[in-house]
C-alpha cells in the first residue's frame, strides 16, 4: 500500500492505524505547565519526589563503584524474570514490619511498583470491566487502568480512609448491575492523594467485604513505613493471603531512581505475573536490584528511614502552619505520615482553572480533577511536602493564598471562576507521582 493510500493527518499520518486503546492516551493538560513549574524560581508544592538529599550520598556513591569493581558481570548482565532471590529475601524482612509473612518465592520484583500496576492490569482486566478505586484515588493507576480500557468506579472516603459501608455498597449495586469488577485498587496509608490512613478497625471489614463479593484487592502501599508518630498498620496483606496482591516500592523510602518496587501475589497469580513481566522486559535491572540489596545489607536502612520521618515531619509542620496562617478559609486533611496535604479550595474557586495563574505567581500545585476518573476533584488541589525545605514550603504557600485571594475576588465579582471539562482522567509524568 501506498503511502498516499493511508488515512492519517497532517500532523500523524499513522493515526488511523494505531490501536482503539492508544486513542485513549493523552498527556495530562499540567504537564507542559510542569515544564515551567520546574525553573527554580518556582515553587513546586505538586511533584511526589522525596528527598533525596537526606540520603548519605557520599557512602552510597563508594558502594556503586565497589558493585561494579566486585560483581559488574552480574551486575549488568540480564537476570531471572523474577528477580534477584537475595534481593526478594530482604525485600520479606521489609514488609515484616508491616506483619506480612511472605516466601520470597512469593515476590516479583519490578521495574517500580507503577510497573506492577500495569502488569496487575495485563492479567486480569479485559475492556469494561470494572475496577473499584477510593474517591479521589492515584493518577498513576487511573492511567494505567484507562490504558487497558477498565472503567473505574469511585467508593468514597473520610478521614478514616475507605468506608466500608459505602464499599459494600458500590460492590453490591455494580453486582446487581452486571457488572464485572475484577479488584478493588486501595492505597491504604497516607493515601496519595488524600493523606489519610485506613482504620485497624476498617481493615479487617474492608477484607471481608471483598471476600463475600469475590473481590481481589489490590494494596498499593508505597508510603507505609512513613508514619511520623505511630508504628506501622498491619497491612490488608497480612489479613488476607489469597484475596490481596500487596505492591511496595523502594521510591519513597529510599531512591526512585534505582525504580525497584515488587508485588506479592497468590501463588497462580504470581506466575502470571513473572510471564506477564518478562513478556514486557524480559528482567528487572539486575544494576539496580544488586544496589538495593547492597544498601539493605550494609547501610542502616531502618535508621535512615526514621531520619526521612523526621525531615518529613518537620516540612508537614511548615505546610499545616503556612495553611493556618495564609489560606485559613480553606480546609484540609493533617497527615500522620507520607507526603500530602488534601485541600479543600473556598467555595465557587476551580483548582484546575487556576492552576495556570498560580504558576504564573510562581507556585505550582496538582489540581484535584486529576485523581478522579469522572471529573470531580475541580475544588481540591493536592499539595506535596516532602522535596522543598520548610522556608520554600512557606514562601510556596504565601504565594499560593495570593492567588487565591484574587479568585475569591473574582468569584465575588463574577461569579465561579470557570468550570471543568469533565475529562481529567491522564497519563501523568513523573511530576505527579
Amino acid at each position: 500500500m501506498s503511502t498516499s493510500d493511508r488515512h492519517g493527518t497532517r500532523l500523524d499520518p499513522w493515526f488511523d492505524s494505531y490501536a482503539a486503546r492508544a486513542h485513549r492516551m493523552r498527556a495530562s493538560e499540567i504537564r507542559a505547565l510542569f515544564a515551567v513549574a520546574s525553573r527554580p524560581e518556582v515553587v513546586s508544592l505538586a511533584g511526589g519526589m522525596p528527598y533525596i538529599g537526606g540520603l548519605p550520598l557520599e557512602e552510597l556513591s563508594e558502594m556503586s563503584r565497589r558493585l561494579i569493581l566486585e560483581q559488574g558481570e552480574v551486575a549488568l548482565q540480564y537476570g531471572g524474570g523474577q528477580g534477584d532471590e537475595g534481593l526478594r529475601e530482604q525485600i520479606t524482612e521489609v514488609m515484616s514490619l508491616e506483619g506480612i509473612a511472605a516466601h520470597p518465592d512469593d515476590v516479583v520484583v519490578t521495574t517500580g511498583s507503577q510497573q506492577a500496576l500495569d502488569l496487575v492490569s495485563t492479567i486480569f482486566l479485559d475492556p469494561g470491566d470494572v475496577v473499584v478505586a477510593e474517591a479521589p484515588s492515584y493518577v498513576g493507576a487511573l492511567g494505567v487502568f484507562r490504558a487497558h480500557e477498565a472503567d473505574v468506579v469511585h467508593t468514597p472516603m473520610d478521614a478514616d480512609g475507605l468506608i466500608p459501608e459505602a464499599l459494600d455498597k458500590t460492590l453490591g449495586e455494580l453486582a446487581a448491575a452486571g457488572r464485572r469488577v475484577k479488584f478493588l485498587y486501595t492505597v491504604p496509608n497516607f493515601h496519595n492523594p488524600g493523606g489519610v490512613t485506613l482504620s485497624a478497625e476498617r481493615r479487617p471489614q474492608v477484607v471481608e467485604i471483598c471476600e463475600r463479593h469475590r473481590v481481589l484487592i489490590l494494596e498499593d502501599n508505597p508510603y507505609g513505613l512513613l508514619g511520623f508518630d505511630r508504628e506501622p498498620m498491619p497491612a490488608l496483606r497480612s489479613l488476607s493471603e489469597n484475596g490481596v496482591i500487596y505492591l511496595g516500592s523502594f521510591s519513597k523510602t529510599f531512591a526512585p531512581g534505582y525504580r525497584v518496587g515488587w508485588a506479592v501475589a497468590p501463588h497462580a497469580v504470581r506466575e502470571k505475573l513473572v510471564l506477564a513481566s518478562e513478556a514486557a522486559i524480559l528482567s528487572p535491572s539486575n544494576a539496580s536490584q544488586l544496589a538495593i540489596r547492597a544498601y539493605l545489607q550494609h547501610f542502616d536502612w531502618q535508621g535512615q528511614i526514621k531520619k526521612f520521618q523526621v525531615q518529613y515531619r518537620e516540612r508537614r509542620d511548615a505546610m499545616i502552619t503556612s495553611l493556618e496562617e495564609h489560606l485559613p478559609e480553606a480546609s484540609w486533611n493533617v497527615p500522620d505520615g507520607g507526603f500530602y496535604v488534601w485541600v479543600k479550595l473556598p467555595e465557587g474557586l476551580n483548582a484546575k482553572t487556576m492552576l495556570p495563574r498560580a504558576v504564573t505567581a510562581r507556585v505550582a500545585y496538582v489540581s484535584g480533577t486529576a485523581f478522579y476518573a469522572d471529573g470531580q476533584g475541580s475544588d481540591h488541589m493536592r499539595l506535596s511536602f516532602c522535596y522543598p525545605t520548610p522556608e520554600r514550603i512557606r514562601e510556596g504557600v504565601r504565594r499560593l493564598a495570593s492567588v487565591v485571594d484574587a479568585e475569591m475576588e473574582t468569584v465575588r465579582i463574577f461569579g465561579t471562576s470557570g468550570g471543568d471539562d469533565g475529562d481529567s482522567v491522564d497519563f501523568p509524568s513523573p511530576d505527579l507521582a
